[in-house]
């Protein structure tokens, strides 16, 4: 395998670890929580199942985020999978106040209190399991309660900086 950059431990370099990380695609969810009567939102790309049977899903949060405290004490999450339309969101639901996050959006509110997206390709409510630290960030493991999708729609990916339908 030809590489245009090699490193090793010793001289691993953040942002050359990020680009290299960036090759890999993921796909685009905004995760939300209501914590105290506020709901909390935010984007992330490192939603994943770890198993079916029971139903469980994961996510990391950075500690340093100004809604860990709310998606780590709040006792479950929400996640919306972003349909390539809903791009805009994404930037949304990375920086500002809380509450101008969700002005104005559709939205469906759960049996849990937690709110989705209206127009993702999917969604997913679940209670938190297991938390488990990973270097700068948490690991938040969550047990499926309820979800739908939808049969049309492109989903939300993003690799190399870019965005992508899928």
């Amino acid at each position: 395998m030809n590489a245009d950059v090699h490193l090793n431990l010793e001289t691993l370099n953040q942002s050359a670890l990020k680009r290299a990380m960036g090759c890999f695609v993921t796909g685009i969810a905004v995760v939300t929580t209501r914590h105290d009567g506020v709901d909390f939102g935010m984007t992330c790309n490192s939603f994943n199942t770890v198993s079916l049977d029971p139903p469980l899903v994961l996510w990391s949060v950075q500690r340093s985020a100004s809604s860990y405290e709310a998606f780590t004490r709040s006792g479950g999450y929400a996640v919306s999978i972003l349909d390539a339309d809903q791009d805009k969101l994404v930037r949304r639901f990375t920086h500002g106040p809380q509450e101008e996050r969700f002005a104005g959006l559709p939205l469906t509110r759960l049996e849990s209190g937690r709110v989705v997206l209206d127009g993702a390709v999917a969604w997913f409510d679940c209670s938190l399991e297991k938390s488990v630290s990973a270097g700068d960030h948490d690991v938040l493991i969550g047990r499926v309660l309820d979800f739908a999708s939808q049969d049309d729609g492109s989903p939300l990916g993003y690799g190399r900086g870019e965005f992508k339908a899928f």
